[in-house]
Protein backbone atom coordinates (compact mmCIF):
# COMPACT_ATOMS: atom_id res chain seq x y z
CA UNK A 1 0.00 0.00 0.00
CA UNK A 2 1.35 3.45 -0.94
CA UNK A 3 2.37 5.67 1.95
CA UNK A 4 0.56 9.00 2.09
CA UNK A 5 2.82 11.99 2.83
CA UNK A 6 -0.18 14.36 2.78
CA UNK A 7 -3.74 13.46 3.74
CA UNK A 8 -6.33 16.25 3.68
CA UNK A 9 -9.87 15.52 4.84
CA UNK A 10 -12.63 18.08 4.19
CA UNK A 11 -10.29 21.06 4.61
CA UNK A 12 -12.17 24.33 4.87
CA UNK A 13 -10.71 27.79 5.34
CA UNK A 14 -12.62 31.00 5.86
CA UNK A 15 -11.47 34.53 6.51
CA UNK A 16 -13.59 37.13 8.25
CA UNK A 17 -14.14 40.73 7.26
CA UNK A 18 -15.87 42.07 10.34
CA UNK A 19 -18.80 39.68 10.79
CA UNK A 20 -18.80 38.60 7.15
CA UNK A 21 -17.40 35.13 6.45
CA UNK A 22 -15.37 34.73 3.26
CA UNK A 23 -15.01 31.00 2.51
CA UNK A 24 -11.87 30.32 0.45
CA UNK A 25 -11.50 26.51 0.69
CA UNK A 26 -14.81 24.67 0.70
CA UNK A 27 -14.02 21.07 1.58
CA UNK A 28 -10.78 19.82 -0.01
CA UNK A 29 -10.03 16.10 0.38
CA UNK A 30 -6.72 14.96 -1.07
CA UNK A 31 -3.93 12.40 -0.74
CA UNK A 32 -0.40 12.93 -2.03
CA UNK A 33 1.86 9.91 -1.83
CA UNK A 34 5.55 9.44 -1.25
CA UNK A 35 7.65 10.29 -4.35
CA UNK A 36 4.76 11.89 -6.23
CA UNK A 37 5.37 14.98 -8.37
CA UNK A 38 2.23 17.13 -8.24
CA UNK A 39 1.37 20.48 -9.80
CA UNK A 40 -1.32 22.52 -8.04
CA UNK A 41 -3.03 24.94 -10.42
CA UNK A 42 -5.89 27.39 -10.43
CA UNK A 43 -6.85 30.94 -11.40
CA UNK A 44 -6.62 33.87 -8.98
CA UNK A 45 -9.19 33.40 -6.24
CA UNK A 46 -9.31 29.61 -6.68
CA UNK A 47 -7.82 28.99 -3.23
CA UNK A 48 -4.49 27.54 -4.39
CA UNK A 49 -2.37 30.02 -2.39
CA UNK A 50 -4.44 29.36 0.74
CA UNK A 51 -4.10 25.61 0.18
CA UNK A 52 -0.35 25.99 -0.31
CA UNK A 53 -0.08 27.91 2.98
CA UNK A 54 -1.95 25.11 4.76
CA UNK A 55 0.18 22.40 3.08
CA UNK A 56 3.29 24.31 4.15
CA UNK A 57 2.06 24.65 7.77
CA UNK A 58 2.11 28.44 7.35
CA UNK A 59 -1.62 28.58 8.12
CA UNK A 60 -4.19 26.31 9.77
CA UNK A 61 -7.59 25.27 8.40
CA UNK A 62 -10.87 26.50 9.85
CA UNK A 63 -12.05 22.88 9.91
CA UNK A 64 -11.02 19.48 8.60
CA UNK A 65 -7.85 17.49 9.22
CA UNK A 66 -4.36 17.58 7.72
CA UNK A 67 -2.05 14.64 8.35
CA UNK A 68 1.55 15.30 7.25
CA UNK A 69 3.90 12.30 7.45
CA UNK A 70 1.74 10.78 10.17
CA UNK A 71 1.38 13.99 12.24
CA UNK A 72 -2.00 15.72 12.59
CA UNK A 73 -0.89 19.31 12.00
CA UNK A 74 -4.36 20.83 11.54
CA UNK A 75 -4.78 21.77 15.19
CA UNK A 76 -1.17 22.42 16.20
CA UNK A 77 -0.04 25.59 17.93
CA UNK A 78 2.41 27.92 16.14
CA UNK A 79 5.54 26.60 17.91
CA UNK A 80 4.73 23.00 17.05
CA UNK A 81 3.90 23.97 13.46
CA UNK A 82 7.26 25.73 13.16
CA UNK A 83 9.01 22.56 14.36
CA UNK A 84 7.16 20.39 11.83
CA UNK A 85 7.89 22.93 9.06
CA UNK A 86 11.60 22.86 9.80
CA UNK A 87 11.79 19.08 9.84
CA UNK A 88 9.29 17.95 7.20
CA UNK A 89 9.08 20.68 4.53
CA UNK A 90 11.59 22.26 2.17
CA UNK A 91 10.33 25.53 0.65
CA UNK A 92 11.26 27.08 -2.69
CA UNK A 93 9.75 30.52 -3.36
CA UNK A 94 9.41 32.74 -6.42
CA UNK A 95 11.42 35.51 -4.70
CA UNK A 96 14.22 33.08 -3.59
CA UNK A 97 14.15 34.51 -0.01
CA UNK A 98 17.92 34.35 0.43
CA UNK A 99 19.80 36.29 3.12
CA UNK A 100 21.71 39.01 1.20
CA UNK A 101 24.72 39.18 3.52
CA UNK A 102 25.36 35.45 3.57
CA UNK A 103 27.21 33.40 0.95
CA UNK A 104 25.45 30.70 -1.05
CA UNK A 105 26.95 28.07 1.25
CA UNK A 106 25.82 29.90 4.40
CA UNK A 107 22.31 30.37 2.98
CA UNK A 108 21.98 26.65 2.28
CA UNK A 109 23.16 25.84 5.82
CA UNK A 110 20.51 28.00 7.58
CA UNK A 111 17.93 25.21 8.19
CA UNK A 112 20.66 23.10 9.81
CA UNK A 113 21.34 25.84 12.38
CA UNK A 114 17.72 25.57 13.54
CA UNK A 115 18.09 21.78 13.57
CA UNK A 116 20.99 22.14 16.04
CA UNK A 117 23.66 20.63 13.78
CA UNK A 118 27.30 21.64 14.44
CA UNK A 119 29.13 24.00 12.09
CA UNK A 120 31.49 21.48 10.45
CA UNK A 121 28.68 19.04 9.60
CA UNK A 122 26.42 21.94 8.53
CA UNK A 123 28.90 23.22 5.98
CA UNK A 124 29.67 19.72 4.67
CA UNK A 125 25.96 19.00 4.14
CA UNK A 126 25.38 22.42 2.57
CA UNK A 127 28.27 21.90 0.14
CA UNK A 128 26.90 18.48 -0.82
CA UNK A 129 23.56 20.13 -1.67
CA UNK A 130 25.26 22.85 -3.73
CA UNK A 131 27.04 20.06 -5.65
CA UNK A 132 23.65 18.45 -6.26
CA UNK A 133 22.43 21.64 -8.01
CA UNK A 134 25.82 22.10 -9.74
CA UNK A 135 26.69 25.32 -7.92
CA UNK A 136 29.64 24.30 -5.75
CA UNK A 137 31.89 26.73 -7.67
CA UNK A 138 29.68 29.62 -6.44
CA UNK A 139 29.67 28.60 -2.77
CA UNK A 140 31.43 31.78 -1.60
CA UNK A 141 29.30 34.17 -3.68
CA UNK A 142 26.57 36.31 -2.14
CA UNK A 143 23.10 36.54 -3.77
CA UNK A 144 23.88 39.88 -5.48
CA UNK A 145 26.81 38.16 -7.23
CA UNK A 146 24.57 35.42 -8.64
CA UNK A 147 22.06 35.31 -11.50
CA UNK A 148 18.37 34.70 -10.85
CA UNK A 149 18.71 31.08 -11.91
CA UNK A 150 21.71 30.59 -9.62
CA UNK A 151 19.81 32.16 -6.70
CA UNK A 152 16.95 29.73 -7.29
CA UNK A 153 19.43 26.83 -7.31
CA UNK A 154 20.71 28.01 -3.93
CA UNK A 155 17.12 28.13 -2.68
CA UNK A 156 16.51 24.58 -3.95
CA UNK A 157 19.69 23.35 -2.23
CA UNK A 158 18.52 25.01 0.99
CA UNK A 159 15.12 23.29 0.66
CA UNK A 160 16.80 19.89 0.31
CA UNK A 161 19.44 20.18 3.02
CA UNK A 162 17.25 18.90 5.89
CA UNK A 163 16.11 15.85 3.88
CA UNK A 164 12.43 16.86 4.21
CA UNK A 165 9.39 14.66 3.48
CA UNK A 166 8.02 17.28 1.10
CA UNK A 167 9.45 19.88 -1.28
CA UNK A 168 6.92 22.69 -1.71
CA UNK A 169 7.67 25.08 -4.57
CA UNK A 170 5.58 28.25 -5.02
CA UNK A 171 5.85 29.66 -8.58
CA UNK A 172 9.57 28.70 -8.61
CA UNK A 173 10.16 29.97 -12.16
CA UNK A 174 8.02 33.12 -11.88
CA UNK A 175 11.02 35.49 -11.97
CA UNK A 176 13.10 33.57 -14.52
CA UNK A 177 13.45 33.63 -18.29
CA UNK A 178 12.37 30.64 -20.39
CA UNK A 179 15.81 29.01 -20.74
CA UNK A 180 16.55 29.32 -17.01
CA UNK A 181 13.04 28.08 -16.15
CA UNK A 182 13.67 24.90 -18.14
CA UNK A 183 16.98 24.38 -16.30
CA UNK A 184 15.27 24.81 -12.93
CA UNK A 185 12.48 22.39 -13.89
CA UNK A 186 15.14 19.85 -14.94
CA UNK A 187 16.52 20.11 -11.39
CA UNK A 188 13.05 19.46 -9.93
CA UNK A 189 12.78 16.45 -12.24
CA UNK A 190 16.08 15.13 -10.88
CA UNK A 191 14.95 15.78 -7.28
CA UNK A 192 11.78 13.77 -7.94
CA UNK A 193 13.77 11.00 -9.64
CA UNK A 194 15.98 10.70 -6.54
CA UNK A 195 12.92 9.88 -4.39
CA UNK A 196 11.59 13.21 -3.10
CA UNK A 197 7.92 14.20 -2.99
CA UNK A 198 7.43 17.47 -4.87
CA UNK A 199 4.38 19.76 -4.88
CA UNK A 200 4.62 22.64 -7.31
CA UNK A 201 2.22 25.61 -7.22
CA UNK A 202 2.03 27.36 -10.58
CA UNK A 203 -0.36 29.13 -12.95
CA UNK A 204 1.78 28.28 -16.01
CA UNK A 205 0.65 25.29 -18.07
CA UNK A 206 4.12 24.56 -19.48
CA UNK A 207 5.60 24.45 -15.96
CA UNK A 208 2.78 22.24 -14.63
CA UNK A 209 3.39 19.89 -17.55
CA UNK A 210 6.65 18.77 -15.90
CA UNK A 211 4.64 17.21 -13.04
CA UNK A 212 3.30 13.66 -13.12
CA UNK A 213 -0.07 14.64 -11.63
CA UNK A 214 -1.99 17.90 -12.10
CA UNK A 215 -4.62 19.09 -9.61
CA UNK A 216 -6.78 22.07 -10.56
CA UNK A 217 -8.69 24.19 -8.05
CA UNK A 218 -11.59 26.48 -8.80
CA UNK A 219 -13.76 28.41 -6.34
CA UNK A 220 -12.25 26.62 -3.34
CA UNK A 221 -12.79 23.03 -4.48
CA UNK A 222 -10.84 20.53 -6.58
CA UNK A 223 -12.11 20.82 -10.14
CA UNK A 224 -9.94 18.05 -11.60
CA UNK A 225 -7.18 15.67 -10.50
CA UNK A 226 -5.47 13.78 -13.30
CA UNK A 227 -2.32 11.90 -14.18
CA UNK A 228 -0.12 13.64 -16.77
CA UNK A 229 -0.52 11.32 -19.76
CA UNK A 230 2.89 12.05 -21.21
CA UNK A 231 4.47 10.16 -18.28
CA UNK A 232 2.18 7.13 -18.48
CA UNK A 233 4.15 4.11 -19.70
CA UNK A 234 2.13 1.88 -22.03
CA UNK A 235 3.08 -1.63 -23.03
Amino acid sequence: MQKSVIHLEEIRKSYYLGKNELPVLKGVTLDIFKNEYVALMGPSGSGKSTLMNILGCLDTPTSGSYILSGHDVSKMEDNDLARVRGKEIGFVFQQFNLMPRLTALENVAIPLIYAGIGKKERLEKAMAMLEKVKLENRADHKPNELSGGQCQRVAIARALVNDPSLILADEPTGNLDTKTSIEIMDIFGAIHASGNTVVLVTHEEDIADHARRIIRLRDGVIESDRINQKYVVTN
